[in-house]
């Protein structure tokens, strides 16, 4: 979600919010109140992992406004419900006006689905010694929050990966996960809260209860 334009812009609430966040009214109360917000339960992960996974290549705008859709089409993303999708489901969701009809990307959200309830049942998960047997994807996603988090000043200076994306995504993969590069893991590490990329200055830098303004 990174541009090349004015750091951040002033809207008329008197609120500094980054350019991709300041054009549209949907852009901007997804920002103001979700984006960065902490999300730790398995369902809201999977979601944001499924939604991420169809916005590689595409804009956040276009997933954000077929949100709806997506949620009806996958069973509100009930990762029970996904997993247990057939080729009959892939079929029906390929004449989905209401999603983004890539077969590659209906397949892997019900093959993350199933790679999501084997990580509950998994012995001992993710990047610390601590998550052995009960925990779950959100678990495994959180374990990656890294020490300190980025202080932007600029958009340019916002990362697109980070050595804990690229552990997470090879991690994810070797657990049966698809569509998890670096670059999607950096985006959903964002959109969850377990780093804070919000520009220095912005009203929702250090707002998630998670990283203070100074990135600690």
């Amino acid at each position: 979600m990174s541009e090349a334009a004015a750091p951040l812009i002033v809207g008329p609430d008197g609120l500094s919010r980054p350019l991709w966040a300041s054009v549209h009214e949907d852009l901007r109360e997804y920002y103001d109140t979700e984006w960065g917000m902490p999300v730790r339960d398995e369902h809201g992960v999977f979601e944001r992992l499924a939604l991420e996974g169809f916005q590689s290549g595409l804009s956040w705008a276009t997933i954000l406004r077929r949100r709806e859709g997506f949620r009806h089409a996958f069973a509100g993303f009930d990762v029970d419900a996904v997993a247990a999708f057939g080729p009959e489901h892939v079929q029906t969701l390929l004449q989905d006006e209401g999603i983004i009809r890539h077969r590659g990307k209906i397949e892997a959200t019900i093959s993350n689905a199933r790679a999501t309830i084997s990580l509950r049942s998994a012995e001992g998960i993710g990047a610390r010694s601590d998550l052995g047997p009960g925990a779950d994807l959100a678990d495994l996603v959180w374990s990656y929050r890294p020490e300190r988090t980025p202080l932007p000043t600029a958009p340019a200076e916002v990362p697109t990966t980070s050595a804990e994306s690229i552990a997470m995504a090879k991690e994810l993969k070797r657990r049966g996960f698809r569509f998890v590069g670096p670059t999607t893991m950096f985006a959903l590490m964002e959109a969850l809260g377990v780093v804070d990329t919000h520009l220095v200055g912005s009203h929702r830098r250090g707002t998630s209860g998670v990283w203070a303004a100074d990135g600690t």
